[in-house]
């Protein structure tokens, strides 16, 4: 139940947040509820990990989607020399997660330590 309830709050927060400060606010979402919900570091790595992963392969997946993936099809052949947008919407997801992961990781370290 803890997982469930983290994992949605740190995607509600992780958005809140990036509508008025910049992208690296998701850490501060992820390691807020990390250290406000008690978890084991493993279980609060995949709680971050999973809701930030969910959250910006879904925006990208939604905002790509809205304009055909013309702009995804072009940045894919610049930086991988391929086209196809959803390994690079995969990319960006797992990038996003990795900061959440890391940051919730690192605030139920914080708690623990208390």
């Amino acid at each position: 139940m803890k997982l469930t309830i983290s994992l949605i709050l740190t995607a509600l927060l992780a958005f809140a947040l990036c509508l008025f400060l910049p992208w690296w606010s998701i850490a501060i979402a992820a390691f807020a509820v990390a250290a406000v919900i008690p978890q084991k570091p493993g279980k609060a790595f995949l709680t971050g990990f999973s809701a930030l992963f969910l959250l910006w392969g879904g925006l990208c997946l939604w905002i790509s989607s809205s304009n055909g993936h013309i702009l995804v099809q072009r940045i894919s052949m610049l930086i991988l020399k391929m086209n196809n947008p959803y390994i690079l919407i995969f990319v960006t997801a797992t990038i996003g997660a990795l900061v959440g992961g890391f940051a919730a990781l690192t605030g139920s370290y914080l708690r623990q330590k208390k």
